[in-house]
């Protein structure tokens, strides 16, 4: 069953379905009525005696996944104003870019038009500015590109219809940066220290300072 197909068979609306779908945590979406429909739904399946099949596992090229409206029925919450809270670090969303470029047989074209949608202004983001992230070492390094965000928001919808759980990565991050995410207004480009002291960044771009 696609997602569009759930959603009608449930009841509810794309926007609905997505804002419970971008929230984590056991309480979270409790009144939502996507929620209750597809508790019902579920409960009836029980009932009957009709089990929950994994899904079968099959490639997709970047071309199914940025145009087939997959992706665009998941809302996230934050992304009518361009705020979906970060929880990857700029490291880890290269290494995501890098995997999805090697592995599809897409085009970078395609994945560049597909990153820009979360800005909801037509934009359109340039291969420099990707090459300019993608040169770039360190969990805080491009926190301010518009490809750390769009690829973020991207990734994050493809785990979500993928049905995948959060990484470890994801959860130490979140625990990190708590519910506003990762800064992704202000560039970390000093740090005030005391003498003698010397900081340093960890891999989900928390700061330290060693020495005095």
């Amino acid at each position: 069953m696609k997602v569009g197909e759930f959603q009608k068979a449930i009841g509810v609306n794309s926007k609905g379905y997505g804002m419970f779908m971008g929230q984590s945590g056991r309480d979270k979406g409790s009144g939502s009525n996507t929620y209750v429909e597809a508790f019902k739904f579920f409960k009836k399946r029980e009932e009957k005696g009709l089990k929950i099949a994994a899904p079968k596992k099959k490639a997709k090229t970047a071309d199914a996944v940025t145009s087939n409206g997959d992706l665009d029925a998941i809302r996230l919450e934050g992304e009518d104003d361009v705020s979906v809270p970060i929880f990857d670090s700029c490291d880890e969303i290269r290494r995501k870019i890098r995997a999805y470029l090697a592995g599809s047989k897409g085009t970078q074209a395609d994945f560049l038009r597909a990153i820009a949608k979360p800005y909801n202004d037509g934009r359109k983001i340039q291969s420099k500015v990707l090459n300019d992230f993608l040169g770039k070492k360190g969990a805080y390094a491009g926190n301010t590109s518009a490809v750390f965000y769009g690829a973020y928001v991207f990734f994050e919808k493809m785990r979500i219809r993928d049905g995948k759980p959060k990484s470890k990565h994801r959860q130490d991050m979140e625990k990190a940066h708590g519910s506003g995410g990762l800064d992704t207004k202000r560039r970390r480009d000093h740090v005030w220290c005391l003498a003698g002291q010397r900081p340093y960044e960890d891999k989900l771009g928390q700061l330290h300072f060693s020495g005095r």
